[in-house]
């Protein structure tokens, strides 16, 4: 039997689009078939998606030309991934790995491959991620539809140029990371005045998701946002007066560009 849809790769991003595309109702668990090579993560993946193929590989048959794919394997597999995809008939990829440009994938690919290049973040993980995709050389407006419409049962969606996807994986692919190292510091910097690490990490963890829904929803700005909390000579304005001093804007700004560089190395 042929799978509408193969997911190369079941690690987290993988497994989050496995189980969001059964859920809504994007595909069903019996068309929708998950390669990972690791044992123990093949067994987490049939108790997540109930009802899906999981094996360490594909066999004949299991794909035709009408069966998409979603590239989910690390850069250093993803080649490989490609052109074993590529010689079983797959025609349509959806390729989620981080700085393998489609150039270099569509070079693996036989010719005719519609590939959709995407970076997406962690916060797939509770259908609140946000993706970016832009079109290899063959791709059509179906095709990028039919992208948009898989990562957008994760989150949002924005269709950039190829060349933005480098900042895009720095930015809202890494991003994460960096927020979740200024928790981790303003946790501790709540235990450090005394707080227990419990109250600190409520108090940080809490004003943490309401100061995104509020800049999400208010229809202001960080800027004006930043502003209403901080009073002349207040509190928070000496606290700002610190990080300003200690140049962490700068950092945050070296940071993004770091990662980026590092995204274009990837794809080279």
């Amino acid at each position: 039997m042929a799978y509408e849809l193969v997911i190369v790769g079941g690690g987290r991003i993988g497994g989050a689009l496995a189980d969001a595309l059964v859920r809504v109702g994007r595909v069903s668990a019996a068309q929708l078939a998950i390669v990972e090579v690791d044992a123990q993560r093949r067994l987490e993946l049939a108790a997540l998606v109930p009802g899906t193929h999981v094996t360490a590989d594909l066999e004949l048959g299991d794909v035709d030309a009408a069966t998409a794919a979603i590239l989910a394997v690390k850069p250093d597999r993803s080649e490989v991934a490609a052109r074993s995809l590529g010689a079983l008939g797959v025609r349509r990829v959806l390729s989620v790995v981080a700085g393998m440009s489609s150039a270099r994938l569509e070079a693996v690919f036989p010719a005719g491959v519609a590939l959709v290049r995407a970076m997406p973040n962690i916060a797939v993980l509770v259908g609140r991620g946000v993706s970016a995709i832009a079109g290899g050389s063959q791709v059509t407006k179906d095709d990028l539809d039919w992208a948009d419409g898989i990562l957008g049962s994760v989150g949002t969606v924005v269709r950039v140029t190829e060349s933005h996807l480098d900042t895009v994986t720095a930015l809202s692919g890494s991003m994460p990371a960096y927020l979740y190292l200024v928790v981790d510091a303003l946790i501790e910097a709540g235990v450090h005045q005394g707080l227990s690490r419990e109250l600190s990490t409520q108090l940080v963890v809490d004003t943490f998701a309401g100061s995104g829904e509020l800049l999400q929803h208010s229809g202001r700005s960080a800027h004006e946002l930043r502003e209403d909390v901080t009073s002349p000579g207040g509190t928070t304005a000496a606290g700002i007066r610190m990080l300003e001093g200690r140049a962490v804007r700068a950092a945050f700004l070296e940071a993004v560009a770091a990662a980026a560089e590092r995204s274009r190395q990837l794809g080279r």
